[in-house]
């Protein structure tokens, strides 16, 4: 029992998450047979579906904006403030999270990297925005691989030539995909940094004290 209050957090985001992935997996199924229907070609399978750019572009898509937005959050915390919310460092106070790791080389209990010192501990010293960034890129070049596979299958569709994937990076529909989620990721984020000054959800790490005062900066 001990293993699942220390993990219930992360066990419950996995489950929701896969829970979510079947339900855009089953109801993408239904509109991509249709779209299909209309055009008098045989339906795909629920396996065939898996793997189709139809359903994989949506999920890389989506994942692009998520990476995207919680990389620049964690770089932009470290430098920018917003002055009485939860969710930003206090501009006149050291945080915790300047502390020079080099004081921490000789502790047993640091991470390997910080007791190693120069190179590995300046990569460490940054490399949750740097994996964060990584995902980002990575889910950035699948989605356009697989919008541009869903691109071709559809021209294919209507009789006309398939675009290249060149062709396709350069097309206004790949980067209305993207800025469609990467605006609504951004506003999402401002939303909750400004709320966080004024509102509070008693428990919650994200939430200032209920009794907090509305200039206090930080949890």
């Amino acid at each position: 029992m001990d293993r699942l209050r220390d993990n219930g957090l992360t066990i419950t985001l996995a489950a929701a998450t896969a829970a979510t992935l079947i339900g855009m997996l089953l109801t993408g199924l239904s509109v991509y047979n249709d779209e299909l229907a209309q055009h008098h070609q045989p339906l795909v399978t629920l396996a065939g579906y898996v793997l189709s750019g139809h359903f994989l572009s949506a999920v890389f898509e989506n994942w692009e904006s998520e990476f995207l937005q919680m990389s620049a959050y964690v770089v932009l915390t470290a430098f920018l403030f917003q002055r009485g919310s939860a969710e930003s460092r206090d501009p006149d106070e050291s945080a915790e999270q300047d502390e020079d790791p080099a004081r921490h080389r000789n502790d047993p209990n640091a991470p390997l990297p910080v007791r190693l010192g120069g190179v590995p501990r300046t990569l460490y010293s940054y490399s949750l925005g740097i994996v964060l960034f990584l995902l980002f890129v990575l889910s950035f070049a699948l989605h356009l691989q697989e919008s541009a596979v869903a691109e071709a299958a559809e021209a294919l569709r209507h009789g006309q030539p398939a675009p290249t994937l060149w062709q396709h990076l350069g097309g206004a529909k790949f980067w209305f995909e993207s800025f469609q989620n990467w605006q609504s990721e951004f506003l999402s984020t401002a939303v909750i940094v400004v709320l966080s000054i004024f509102l509070r959800f008693r428990g919650s790490p994200e939430s200032k004290p209920v009794a907090a005062s509305h200039t206090q900066t930080g949890e």
